[in-house]
C-alpha cells in the first residue's frame, strides 16, 4: 500500500500571473514558483507545476492540487477549483490569524475582503470593471512618464507634494498626468500622486466592506513601499504584508488542499 503524501499544492491562475506554492503537512512551504500567464492560462500552469515538480524532486501528480484564480478551471490536473476570495481568506489566516481585512492587489482586478477569525469570508468587494485600482494602472501610468514599474514606485518616495489626479478611470488620468508633464510637474510628485489617487480609489473600496484592523496587503503591488504609504495614510492603519504577498491565493489552495489528504 502506497504511502499518503506529506504535502499538497495550490496553483493561482491569475490574469496577470501564474503562481504555484507546494506545501508540507507541517505547514511549511517546499518550494513556489511565479510566471507570467500569458496567452494559455493552461500551458502556464502546466509549467509552474512541472518547475516545482523538479525543483522539490517530489512526485507531484501523487498528491492533490487545487487551483484557483481567474484561469483556475483550465488546470486539468486540479482536483478542485475553488475561487480566489476564499483562497486568499484561507491563506492569510494562515500566515497571520489575527488579519481580520484583505485587500489584494492584482495585475487586472483588486479585492478586499473581511475575514473572519475562522479563516472564512463574511464580505467583499471586487473592482474588476476598471483598471484604476490595479497594477494595470500603475503600468500605463509608469508608461507615459517614461520609467519602469519599480522606478515609479522609487520616485514617488521622493515627493512631499503629490500631484492631484482626480480621475477614477485610467484614461482620464493618463490625460491628467500629460498635463501635469506639461506645466513643468516633476517626476516625483506626479508619481506620487498616481499613487496617491490608485490608494483613494481602494481605499473607497474597502470602506464599503468596512475597515477593521489588523490589514493585510497581498498581491504583487504589495511590494510597492510608495502604495504602501499612501495606502495607510488613506484607510488610517498600518498594512501588514507578507514576505511573499504574490503567493497568498496559491497558499491557500494548498492549506485547503491538506484537509484531503
Amino acid at each position: 500500500m502506497s504511502e499518503t503524501p506529506s504535502y499538497t499544492v495550490g496553483i493561482d491562475v491569475g490574469s496577470t500571473t501564474t503562481k504555484g506554492v507546494v506545501l508540507s503537512t507541517d505547514g511549511m512551504i517546499i518550494t513556489k514558483r511565479i510566471r507570467a500567464t500569458g496567452s494559455s492560462a493552461s500551458d502556464a500552469a502546466q509549467d509552474v507545476f512541472q518547475i516545482m515538480t523538479q525543483e522539490s524532486g517530489l512526485p507531484l501528480l501523487d498528491t492533490i492540487t487545487i487551483s484557483t484564480g481567474y484561469g483556475r478551471r483550465q488546470v486539468d490536473f486540479a482536483e478542485k477549483f475553488l475561487t480566489e476570495i476564499t483562497c486568499h481568506c484561507v491563506g492569510i489566516h494562515h500566515l497571520n490569524p489575527s488579519i481580520r481585512l484583505v485587500i489584494d492587489i492584482g495585475g487586472q482586478d483588486s479585492k478586499v475582503i473581511r475575514v473572519n477569525e475562522h479563516g472564512k469570508p463574511s464580505d467583499f468587494e471586487l473592482n474588476d470593471k476598471c483598471s484604476a485600482g490595479t497594477g494595470r494602472f500603475l503600468e500605463v501610468m509608469a508608461g507615459v512618464l517614461g520609467v519602469t514599474i519599480d522606478m515609479l514606485g522609487s520616485i514617488a518616495l521622493e515627493s512631499n507634494n503629490p500631484s492631484t489626479i482626480s480621475s477614477t478611470c485610467t484614461v482620464f488620468a493618463e490625460s491628467e498626468v500629460v498635463g501635469h508633464i506639461g506645466s513643468g510637474e516633476s517626476a516625483s510628485d506626479i508619481a506620487a500622486g498616481i499613487h496617491q489617487s490608485m490608494a483613494s480609489k481602494v481605499g473607497t473600496l474597502a470602506r464599503r466592506v468596512g475597515l477593521v484592523s489588523p490589514v493585510a496587503l497581498t498581491g504583487g503591488v504589495a511590494l510597492n513601499q510608495a502604495f504602501q504609504h499612501h495606502l495607510a495614510a488613506d484607510i488610517g492603519s498600518d498594512l501588514w504584508i507578507p514576505e511573499h504577498p504574490q503567493f497568498t491565493g496559491a497558499l491557500g489552495a494548498a492549506v485547503i488542499a491538506q484537509s484531503k489528504l
